[in-house]
């Protein structure tokens, strides 16, 4: 129980992060940059640009604000369940960042116009070649999604073993057993030859 605590402290430790750089952000952004101006930096890789959207993550489906509020309750519920089985740094990385992009987000719709649970997120990255803007947030749950489909790929799971590190237990278990049993028969016929030996040195009586 206390080692799974190292790794649910480091998930929160991430999770708080990413959403209190989020919420600062967007205050700054808010109060900064005026909804019909856009700032370019670093020679237009990254535009600065105000959006207030009633959608998903990346502008997707704005007519269910209220079912995305929703949706992201839930998974923050979800996530805080499985924090209780965790026992991988990968994991609770991805769990941290989900965490935090979902508490980011979540808290625009509760307390931003036009009302609670209807709120609007405040999106204000852009990127060259990507029409949707988006926020913090939505970068966090976006690694977090690659970082789950690498651990999916390599075998690590929430609890800690690998199914790469069974493998070679199972491997070395399966060879014990076998030693074991050839050690048996080897001492069943050791057995056998001291008791011919024993019937053989013994005199015969007439």
């Amino acid at each position: 129980m206390i080692g799974s605590r190292r790794y649910v402290t480091a998930a929160g430790v991430v999770g708080v992060a990413v959403c209190a750089l989020d919420v600062i952000s967007k205050v700054l952004v808010v109060a900064d940059l005026p909804p019909n101006r856009s700032v370019i930096l670093l020679g237009g890789l990254i535009t600065l640009h105000l959006y207030r959207n009633p959608g998903a993550a990346f502008s997707i489906g704005p007519s269910y604000t209220v079912i995305y509020a929703v949706i992201e309750a839930a998974v923050l519920v979800a996530i805080l369940r499985l924090s209780r089985r965790l026992r991988s740094w990968p994991w609770a990385i991805t769990l941290g960042l989900f965490l935090g992009g979902a508490a980011g987000n979540l808290a625009d719709r509760i307390f931003r116009a036009p009302g609670p649970f209807r709120g609007f997120v405040v999106d204000w990255i852009k990127l060259p070649y990507f029409p949707a803007t988006f926020n913090i947030a939505d970068s966090a749950i976006t690694v977090g999604a690659v970082l789950l489909v690498l651990a999916t790929i390599r075998g690590w799971r929430l609890e800690g073993d690998s199914r790469a590190s069974q493998i070679p237990l199972a491997e070395h278990g399966e060879q014990r057993a076998v030693g074991d049993h050839e050690d048996s028969e080897d001492d069943r016929d050791t057995d056998t030859d001291h008791s011919r030996q024993r019937r053989g040195g013994q005199p015969e009586h007439t």
